[in-house]
């Protein structure tokens, strides 16, 4: 028949007594101890009793858990770098901006659809590209307002067009010449 207790781990041959005449030094930790206060079970009646070799397992964090403590470290990190600052601030030094490089305005060619208004004509522009799909060639056009301040440009001309500054609510082109006239 086995003994009771649990067996030692030093290899030594299991004690024989009865649990009840061991030695309490020598008792397993599993053994119920009247004295202590503990359960029929052998778990401790309080939470102080537990020994210390038993540590407990390491809990995990929840995402929820990890971004509040993340979002904790970082306002820990501007109130330190806050009270390092120092009391009197720095006069404001107002530099000049750096002057800005401008892209190059774009240009498209068109034909002339109406010149009937003063100092505007409307340019019917073709877009020639292929189908993001198909692959077949689609030919688009569309209607650009160009400022034409000679009002040089009539109807039928091929004229190229440059992106300016909006000059109204459709005109946001200029007529950079005409290149061809119409017959």
């Amino acid at each position: 028949m086995a003994p009771e207790h649990a067996e030692p781990k030093t290899g030594e041959p299991p004690d024989e007594r009865p649990l009840d005449e061991q030695p309490p030094d020598e008792q397993p930790p599993d053994a119920p101890d009247a004295e202590a206060g503990s359960s029929a079970f052998g778990e401790p009646a309080d939470r102080e009793e537990l020994a210390p070799a038993a540590a407990p397992a390491k809990r995990r964090r929840t995402k929820a858990q990890q971004r509040e403590l993340k979002v904790r470290r970082r306002a820990a990190k501007k109130a330190r770098a806050a009270a390092k600052r120092p009391a009197k601030r720095k006069p404001i030094v107002r530099l000049s901006k750096p002057e800005r490089e401008r892209r190059r305005p774009r240009e498209r060619t068109g034909v002339v659809v109406s010149a009937a208004a003063d100092k505007t004509i409307v340019v019917r522009v073709e877009l020639v590209l292929p189908h993001p799909r198909y692959g077949k060639v689609v030919r688009r056009s569309r209607k650009l307002h160009a400022h034409d301040t000679r009002n040089a440009a009539g109807v039928g001309d091929r004229v190229r067009i440059v992106e300016t500054r909006p000059m109204s609510k459709l005109k946001s082109w200029r007529l950079a010449e005409v290149i061809e006239v119409a017959k």
